[in-house]
């Protein structure tokens, strides 16, 4: 049998960290030219699948793809798209098996969070009934922290240093300046239902009573009138407040406190920020001075402050992906295994895509302190080897220097189009 050639795919809100998984596939892949033909990558994602837009991978150098190790967010195009249940619209997954027949694809390598490991596995059971099988490995990319079965997920470990690294930063300056302006500021980081991002800030504490002195997480019930109290205390005995808010920060029956109305391209609430939210709050019912700034998009494409683990855990589970594809796995994830003891250690495993589809991982409640304004020891320990190490790009000029990509496609093999 002639062997297949490899697709690789980015989906979702891309991390500091995803192109180092990208690095880790393709390498890996050319260290096995017997087994793997031609790596092409989905230009924007899935989308390129469906559209017949696939990048030959073939074209770019050895020296750019070492460089994706260290460039930001998705150098083959991202997107947000989520392919319908195949009882919904069976004809998508249809027309991916068609294009990866058409291009002699065997292996199918996915890099996102939850809806991608369904995407995943949905493609690697219709390719069986179709008669076209295919090798489909999810490769996990998350900020949120989220999915289930692996320790930690490739992207948090960066962006929990950044958020860590702004929050103490952002704390002296308010501290420098609380006795004549800035009371209360307020830092809003990703989060939409579980804390993982929030709970980092924590790691800017070095001694207690250090900033931030309140977090606010999905997972716990906002209380307006325990929050106020708590802000005015923390002014009153430090002359300052400083909080990280998860933007998913939600009262008891589940409503956010920032739901605006709207939804995302999957389904999700769109949130119109929680930090001018509380900020407004603590305005007009303590009449206290506030700054809020809003992490977005700054903190999960930071690779100049990278976590040099997060950047180790995504190359690694990348080469994983393709060496478990290379004996023969398929429907799987390479899972991240934290070893026991009190030395932080850790190796790869396989997680089946069945118990990791569209399941999320949640903060657990033994790592957020009993008054739920912040994280346990417990909780510290779990997140704070995460954020070791320094992993600089290279600089020029004082900038950092990142990969551009040729991103050349190849010719579409198929006379029709298909609209997404």
């Amino acid at each position: 049998m002639s062997k297949k050639n490899a697709f690789y795919a980015q989906s979702g809100g891309v991390t500091a960290v995803i192109n180092a998984s990208a690095c880790g596939v393709i390498e890996a892949a050319r260290e096995n030219p017997d087994q793997i033909g031609n790596v092409y990558a989905g230009l924007n994602g899935i989308l390129g699948a469906l559209r017949e837009e696939l990048i030959d991978v073939n074209q770019e150098s050895a020296e750019d793809i070492a460089a994706l190790r260290h460039t930001p967010s998705g150098a083959f195009g991202s997107c947000r798209y989520k392919l319908k249940s195949l009882e919904e619209n069976r004809a998508e997954y249809e027309r991916l098996i068609e294009v990866f027949k058409a291009h002699n694809i065997g292996y199918f390598f996915y890099n996102g969070g939850g809806d991608s490991a369904d995407t995943c596995l949905k493609v690697s059971q219709l390719s069986e009934t179709m008669g076209y099988p295919i090798q489909a490995i999810h490769i996990p990319k998350t900020v949120d922290n989220d999915l289930p079965l692996t320790d930690n997920c490739p992207g948090f470990g960066s962006v929990a240093k950044y958020v860590a690294v702004s929050t103490k930063e952002a704390a002296m300056d308010v501290a420098s300046m609380c006795a004549t302006s800035t009371k209360v500021f307020i830092l809003e980081v990703m989060g939409r239902h579980a804390g993982w991002i929030a709970a980092a800030g924590a790691l800017a504490q070095e001694q207690e009573g250090d900033a931030p002195h309140i977090i606010l997480f999905p997972e716990i019930a906002f209380d307006k009138e325990k929050f106020l109290a708590k802000v005015q205390k923390t002014v009153d005995e430090k002359g300052y407040c400083v909080i990280v808010a998860s933007e998913g920060a939600q009262y008891g029956d589940g409503t956010f406190l920032a739901d605006a109305g709207t939804t995302d391209a999957f389904g999700h609430k769109q949130l119109g920020g929680v930090a001018p939210t509380l900020a407004n709050m603590v305005k007009s019912e303590l009449g206290l001075k506030y700054h809020w700034a809003l992490a977005d998009y700054l903190q999960r494409a930071a690779r100049h402050i990278a976590s040099a683990t997060d950047v180790e855990q995504a190359y690694a589970v990348g080469r994983a992906a393709v060496e478990m594809a290379v004996a023969g796995k398929n429907a799987i994830m390479p899972a991240i295994i934290r070893a026991e003891g009190e030395e932080y250690s850790w190796s790869i495993a396989e997680a089946p895509l069945s118990e990791v589809a569209n399941v999320e991982k949640f903060m657990p409640r033994e790592y957020i302190s009993e008054d739920g304004f912040g994280i346990t020891e417990e909780g510290r320990k779990y997140l704070l080897p995460l954020i070791q190490g320094e992993d600089y790009p290279p600089y020029k000029n004082g900038i950092p220097q990142y990969a551009t990509l040729k991103k050349q496609l190849v010719e579409k093999k198929l006379g029709t189009d298909f609209e997404a």
